[in-house]
């Protein structure tokens, strides 16, 4: 192959995340309402019929679609069909930045200002309930830090032979930082915390 077919290749690639092309890509919103004057975040608590994190509290999101236009429309598909917030009732929609997971999962994450609801249509396959908290909550509060260990374990036929250092080969522990935030009962914690806390440390620079 010559440098100039290398070169059109080049010019034609759409930059990814290296290593990473064929992960899963999802969709999540950050929703932000006025509530009795006062800007407040609102969540969802998982269906407890839900395969994975039954229970537990998050942001509207999901996979993009192959029908969906990209990830801002993707977004906003799951906004209407967990909470019932219709595009007509975001005011706004920005792009806040690409979550991207050491377990092979790329996030696009929006936050999203919504007209004022009186009461969410859940869908009940996927939701339990709807909460907000005042955003004023946040700014004032540091979340608790805690540390997981996540451990390089190679396969039993690794090819250890192959490596300069063989069997004494040192693999790293990654250290992964998890967020938790108390309110009234509720746990937030997981990825729901990291984009919150990236939100507050954003709107917290002067």
């Amino acid at each position: 192959m010559n440098l100039q077919t290398i070169k059109r290749k080049l010019v034609n690639n759409t930059p990814t995340i290296l290593g990473m092309s064929q992960s899963r890509e999802y969709s999540i919103i950050l929703p932000l309402m006025e509530v009795n004057g006062e800007t407040h975040v609102v969540f969802e608590v998982r269906s407890k019929l839900m395969r994975r994190q039954p229970g537990e509290v998050c942001f509207p999101g999901g996979k993009i679609d192959n029908s969906d236009q990209g990830p801002e429309d993707a977004g906003e598909r799951e906004l209407y069909e967990e909470l019932g917030v219709s595009n007509q009732q975001i005011e706004d929609i920005f792009l806040l930045g690409l979550f991207v997971s050491p377990f092979g999962m790329k996030a696009n994450v929006f936050v999203g200002m919504i007209q004022p609801v009186d009461a969410f249509s859940i869908n009940p396959d996927e939701v339990e309930e709807v909460f907000t908290v005042p955003l004023q909550f946040f700014i004032d509060y540091e979340p608790k830090i805690h540390y997981i260990n996540i451990d390089m374990k190679p396969e039993e036929n690794f090819p250890y032979d192959d490596l300069v250092n063989g069997d004494d080969y040192k693999w790293q522990t990654l250290q992964y930082e998890e967020n938790f935030y108390y309110y009234q009962g509720q746990v937030i914690w997981g990825l729901t915390a990291k984009i919150l806390k990236e939100f507050i440390t954003l709107i917290k620079k002067t």
